[in-house]
Formats: structure tokens, sequence, C-alpha cells
């Protein structure tokens, strides 16, 4: 059975209704900070120069630790090493 990447929805988590509240407000505290605007901006700014470049990014991210485009199966936390020992977050 063949399953469409582009139709296929995430199970939601199973959290009580204060559970998902409290969950909102960290995703929404940790979107919102500083170092997350800043990576945001920067993506939408690389992305645009790309495609105004006639470059085909479709299935591809930005990767701030590589500094290039990679597909979005790639471009995972840790690019399958872990996040406990490997976390990439704030490496340069």
């Amino acid at each position: 059975m063949y399953i469409d990447i582009k139709e296929y929805k995430m199970p939601k988590q199973k959290l009580s209704a204060a559970a998902r509240r409290r969950k909102a407000a960290r995703d929404l505290a940790e979107a919102k900070s500083p170092r997350r605007t800043r990576m945001r901006a920067e993506n939408q700014r690389l992305r645009r120069a790309a495609k105004k470049a006639g470059r085909n990014i479709d299935g591809m991210d930005y990767d701030h630790n590589e500094k290039r485009f990679v597909s979005v199966k790639k471009n995972r936390s840790g690019h399958g090493k872990g996040t406990k020992k490997h976390n990439t977050k704030g490496k340069k």
C-alpha cells in the first residue's frame, strides 16, 4: 500500500485540554524566541533569493548548520544522531 506523503497527517497527541493549552503556550513561546525569529527570517530571505535565481528547491529546507538547502527528510534535529548527546541547537 502506498501512502501519498502530501495527504498523510500525523495523529494528534492525546492530551487533556489543560495540557494542550500549556503545550500551545510553550510552542508559541519557542516559535517567537529571538533565535527562532532570526532563523525563520533567514530561511525566508534565502528561499526567496533561491527561487528568484531559478533554483528548484521543492521539497527542500534550509539547513542552518550546513548552510545550504537539504531535503526535508535530512533536515531533522541532530541529523539522525539523536538529540541528547548530539544536539545541534546553538552549535555553529
